[in-house]
């Protein structure tokens, strides 16, 4: 999982940027009238953190002549007729359940006005930028420019190589404006902020003494009552699951662990589709994973690999994957994705964007499940002896299907399970509660409000998260050729829960029914039913006097640490199969 950034500690300006970010902002303002100014003076993104973590080193300037890739996130129309439309599809008390758009009625919807198109055409094309590329939806534009044009373009940018563990990237340490005329007309500008998060260490402490079950895909069939029958057999359906870490999964690998881990259901052993440029190199365990558990959970069904596109060092992996998914009219029905960053480093425009893009895959039919993260509650120190929590993003967005990971009661045992400790969970400081949640949420809260952490560590109006959970604790994965154990985190836990929610999707298709797309309003409507409830254990939060290293605790029904639990296959089968 890559939900973990550096915290401000760790991060550290290079004197290079330190300068160029005074040159940007002249901070001789008063921080008030200096967020005031960001506001009204151009910056898309006068909250986006554009400190460079301490684990990128700075290579230099870049050269005025070399070419950059920027995408321009131009303004839509119609964002509220969206939402409305997603509440509308994916409510099963509506008449308009199920009755999802083409990406060409998407389009129609949600295309930005012929005057925005306009104005930032002729803005580009003012500075001689003429190479670009747009989308199907025509809400991205995809340029290429010389980095002296760049920052003419974009006042305040200045660009710098910066490389880590032989990545090399291109962003720019000082944040970037735009005129007041195109203000109006644009979301946010890609490839100028926003390092990918450095992927984490699934690897746990070994448990000591005895010999540990592990988890496989006979140990999953089994706690989740899926048969050797339950595999897929309708001919349309698929699902995928998207990476953006320069990790890649090995062809090798997954007829490896098909042929030790597969035999007692029908599968399939290799990948249908690759979107992206698969990188030679060593295996990712991340990767690995991914692919494996999502075809052993959801066996027999087709499955894609999104894979970093990397073509540009300025590029945003998975802004990237965002864009392509506006761009293909045929897309699998289910995503899974283990990647997220802190909330606190991404501008609100940004997120806002995100979630809108989340929005049309969700009116479009499509399930998006993103891991909780591996950092508990997590913990943000606001100054002297005060902590808060610390959501991450996606996770925290209302638009997407958000899974927790749980452990076994008894590591040597097939027994009921507890939560895992690192399993990510709390509430967004950005985004409201969503209607779909707010009686189950609230029911947590008053249910437990005895053994609550202090309100001053997170915000009980915001979305709360996860959604639902799986095991996340001491997976096999063959990497590299090699059987590896003792592999963890909501990584695991979030293509196991898409691979049964594409067995669900293969029976709905097969009895002519529509796939499920947004999970979360039929998902709540459900109050737990078909689930196996989590009601043990507490998971991480920060190491002080007041909490003392504990988040929120599992309790009845729905909770901030495993969501409604983990899936009883048959039941959930039955639950969402029902018209």
């Amino acid at each position: 999982m890559t939900a973990a950034t550096s915290s401000p500690e760790a991060q550290q300006l290079s004197s290079v940027a330190a300068e160029d970010t005074m040159n940007a902002l002249s901070l001789t303002l008063s921080i008030p009238w200096l967020f005031i100014s960001l506001v009204w003076c151009g910056y898309l993104e006068y909250d986006q953190d554009v400190l460079i973590p301490e684990d990128w080193s700075h290579v230099g300037r870049v050269d005025p002549a070399e070419q950059l890739e920027l995408t321009f996130a131009l303004k839509q129309q119609n964002v509220h007729l969206l939402e409305e439309k997603l509440r509308l599809v994916s409510d099963p008390d509506s008449a308009q359940y199920g009755k999802h758009l083409t990406l060409e009625e998407v389009s129609s919807l949600v295309r930005p006005s012929e005057l925005t198109h306009k104005v930032v055409r002729h803005w580009l094309q003012s500075h001689g930028i003429t190479s670009c590329l747009t989308v199907s939806t025509q809400d991205f534009l995809q340029c290429t420019m010389t980095a002296e044009v760049a920052e003419m373009l974009l006042p305040g940018s200045r660009f710098h190589r910066y490389v880590r563990e032989g990545q090399s990237l291109v962003r720019s340490s000082a944040p970037y404006s735009v005129h007041n005329d195109i203000h109006q007309h644009l979301d946010f500008v890609g490839g100028l902020h926003r390092l990918p998060p450095k992927g984490q260490d699934l690897s746990k402490q070994r448990p000591m003494g005895g010999v540990h079950l592990g988890v496989t895909p006979a140990i999953l069939r089994a706690r989740y009552n899926l048969t050797a029958a339950d595999v897929g057999t309708s001919q349309n359906n698929s699902q995928a699951v998207a990476q953006f870490l320069e990790q890649y999964y090995h062809p090798a690998d997954l007829a490896e662990f098909m042929s030790m881990f597969g035999g007692s259901f029908q599968h399939l052993s290799q990948v249908d589709r690759v979107v992206g440029t698969q990188g030679g190199g060593k295996a990712g365990i991340e990767a690995s994973l991914d692919v494996e558990y999502i075809m052993s959970t959801g066996a027999n069904i087709s499955t894609w690999v999104f894979t970093n596109p990397g073509r540009h060092e300025t590029q945003e992996p998975f802004l990237q994957w965002m864009v392509l998914l506006s761009n293909m009219s045929d897309l699998p029905w289910v995503h899974t994705i283990s990647y997220g960053d802190d909330e606190d480093s991404l501008s609100t425009a940004y997120m806002t964007r995100i979630n809108t893009e989340f929005m049309k895959a969700g009116v479009r039919g499509i399930s998006l499940l993103f891991a909780s993260g591996d950092s508990g509650a997590g913990c943000k120190h606001l100054g002297k002896e005060q902590n808060s929590f610390r959501p991450s993003f996606p996770a925290s967005s209302p638009y997407v299907t958000t899974v927790g990971g749980t452990s076994f009661k008894n590591p040597f045992k097939l027994t009921y399970e507890v939560t895992d400790y690192i399993s990510g969970g709390g509430f967004s400081n950005v985004f409201k509660m969503p209607d779909y949640q707010v009686s189950a949420v609230e029911g947590y809260l008053k249910t437990v409000a005895a053994t609550l952490p202090p309100r001053s560590y997170y915000n009980t109006s915001g979305r709360a998260y996860p959604d639902m959970a799986a095991l996340s604790d001491n997976y096999w994965v063959v990497s590299n050729r090699v059987p590896v154990p003792w592999v963890s985190g909501t990584s695991a836990s979030t293509p196991v829960v898409g691979g049964v929610l594409s067995l669900i999707n293969d029976q709905r298709l097969l009895k002519g029914l529509p796939a499920l797309g947004f999970l979360n309003p039929r998902l709540y409507k459900l109050k737990g039913q078909a689930l196996f409830d989590v009601t043990e254990g507490c998971h991480l939060g920060c190491l002080d006097e007041q909490v003392q290293g504990q988040g929120f605790c599992a309790a009845p029904s729905w909770d901030p640490v495993t969501g409604w639990g983990t899936p009883n296959y048959p039941a959930l089968l039955a639950a969402l199969l029902a018209e």
